[in-house]
């Protein structure tokens, strides 16, 4: 039996998420599967992923494929960085401490990336709202003074025509 690491669909029609499940390579795509190991939701920014870890990376370890886009997945979370340090330890290359030690950097680096890039998000949110707030302000402003200037016009006019009306 082939295992397959991929996506089950969930959702509705124009806002789907999904379930990262372990699965006979055999059965349909909303099938039948084996465990689930996460959730995959791409309709926010960043996508929202939460995933087991640990089971994950038991089944990658025991010869679970990845679709594509799962592949894609793990390598975010950092499964195939991991699997990469336990080969090396396989080879005698590493030690779990040093495996340990590495895994750990790489995730503080990823995690920096990530807050950073929600930031970014937050403050050009932030930062276009207040465009929108300046250039609906200055939009006020112009339509006021219009509206002004037609109605000092307009007055101007009324008093010339009644002076107009009383000298005659």
């Amino acid at each position: 039996m082939a295992v397959k690491i991929r996506l089950q669909r969930h959702g509705k029609k124009d806002s789907a998420f999904f379930h990262i499940v372990a699965a006979d390579g055999r059965a349909p795509r909303d099938g039948a599967f084996i465990e689930k190991l996460g959730i995959y939701n791409p309709n926010t920014n960043p996508a929202t992923i939460d995933l087991n870890f640990e089971s994950t990376l038991k089944w990658y370890l025991n010869g679970a494929v990845p679709t594509d886009t799962c592949r894609a997945i793990l390598s975010y979370k950092g499964i195939l960085m991991k699997k990469h340090l336990l080969d090396g330890v396989k080879k005698g290359a590493l030690t779990e401490a040093q495996v340990e030690e590495r895994f750990a950097k790489w995730v503080d680096q990823k995690s920096s990336k990530i807050n950073s890039k929600k930031d970014n998000l937050s403050t050009n949110a932030k930062k276009a709202e207040e465009d929108k707030l300046k250039a609906e302000t200055a939009a006020k402003i112009a339509k006021a003074a219009k509206i002004a200037s037609k109605t000092a016009v307009e007055e101007t006019s009324e008093a010339d025509t009644n002076s107009e009306n009383t000298e005659a």
